[in-house]
C-alpha cells in the first residue's frame, strides 16, 4: 500500500476504509472483510456509534497493531478543554487499543482551540501519534495553523469530481498539511456512476468508474476513504494501484466540476444548526 508522509514524520496509507454510516451490528463483519482484503487503515468516529465494532474486528484479525493505522474523531459537543480527554479515553476504550494512529477534530465548531492543547498532550504522552482535523475550510485552517504551534497532521473534508477542492489542496500544501477526502463517491448523487465522461475513462483503462475516481484523487496526492458494505466492491476499490490516469483524462474530469457542495456545506447555518444539535 502506498503511504503518504505526515509534517510529523509519520507515515498513513493513502487509502483506507471508511465506516461512516455502517450500522454498529454490520461494522465488525465489514471491517474484518476490509482487513481480510488488505485494507490497514480504518476510519470511524465517536459520532458513528461504531468504534466498538471496529475494534472487535481489529482483535479478531490479529494483525499486529503496528501494520495497522486507526482513526477516528472528537465529535463536537466534547471539543472543549473539559470533554476532550474523557471523550478520547472513551473511543479508546471502545476500539480496545493502547493508542489512536490519527484523531481528529470532527467539525469546526466549539472550543477547537483548547481540545487542540489537550490532543497535544495526548499526543506527548503516546496515546495518539498524530493529530489533525476534519472539514476546516481554507479560512479556518489557515486561522487554527497561525494560532497553534503545532499544525494538524491532514484535513479531512468532502471531495469528488464535483467538488474537487483545488485551491483549498494547495493552501494545505504549502501549510504543510495532508489532505484526505471524504465521500469521494459524493454518496452516489448526480448519478456519478453513470457520468459519461467518467465511463469513457472507466473503459478506456478497463476500469469502473469508482477506480476511475479513486485513482484521480490518489495522483492528486489525496488520501482517500471509501466505504462499501460489500466485499466485492472493497477489492475493487484498493486494486487501483496497477494503472495511472494520463494528463489528458486528468484534465478532462477537471469539466466535472461544478465547485457546489454535494453533501454537507458547514458554512451553511442550516447545517451548523443541525450539527451543533448531534450529540455524542
Amino acid at each position: 500500500m502506498k503511504t503518504i508522509s505526515l509534517n510529523d514524520a509519520n507515515k498513513m496509507p493513502i487509502l483506507g476504509y471508511g465506516v461512516f454510516q455502517i450500522e454498529a451490528k454490520q461494522t465488525q463483519k465489514c471491517v474484518e472483510d476490509a482487513l481480510s482484503v488488505g485494507y490497514r487503515l480504518i476510519d470511524t468516529a465517536a459520532i458513528y456509534e461504531n468504534e466498538e465494532g471496529v475494534g472487535a474486528a481489529i482483535k479478531a484479525s490479529n494483525i499486529k497493531r503496528n501494520e495497522l493505522f486507526i482513526t477516528t474523531k472528537l465529535w463536537i459537543n466534547n471539543t472543549n478543554k473539559e470533554n476532550t480527554k474523557k471523550a478520547f479515553m472513551q473511543s479508546l476504550e471502545k476500539l480496545k487499543l493502547d493508542y489512536i494512529d490519527l484523531y481528529l477534530i470532527h467539525q469546526p465548531f466549539n472550543d477547537i482551540y483548547a481540545a487542540w492543547e489537550v490532543m497535544c498532550k495526548l499526543k506527548d504522552e503516546g496515546l495518539i501519534k498524530s493529530i489533525g482535523v476534519s472539514n476546516f475550510y481554507s479560512d479556518k485552517i489557515i486561522d487554527f495553523c497561525f494560532h497553534n504551534n503545532i499544525k494538524p497532521a491532514i484535513n479531512q473534508i468532502e471531495c469528488h469530481p464535483f467538488l474537487p477542492r483545488t485551491e483549498e489542496k494547495e493552501i494545505m500544501n504549502n501549510l504543510g498539511i495532508a489532505m484526505q477526502s471524504w465521500a469521494s463517491f459524493a454518496e452516489g448523487q448526480n448519478q456519478i456512476f453513470e457520468n459519461e465522461l467518467l465511463k469513457n475513462i472507466a473503459k478506456k483503462y478497463n476500469k469502473s468508474v469508482a477506480q476511475v475516481i479513486l485513482r484521480w484523487l490518489i495522483q492528486r496526492e489525496i488520501a482517500v476513504i471509501p466505504k462499501t458494505l460489500s466485499k466485492e466492491r472493497m477489492i475493487e476499490n484498493i486494486s487501483i494501484f496497477d494503472f495511472n490516469l494520463d494528463e489528458e483524462d486528468m484534465q478532462i474530469i477537471k469539466q466535472i466540476s461544478n465547485n457546489a457542495f454535494t453533501i454537507c456545506n458547514h458554512k451553511d447555518p442550516k447545517t451548523i444548526n443541525f450539527l451543533l444539535n448531534l450529540k455524542k
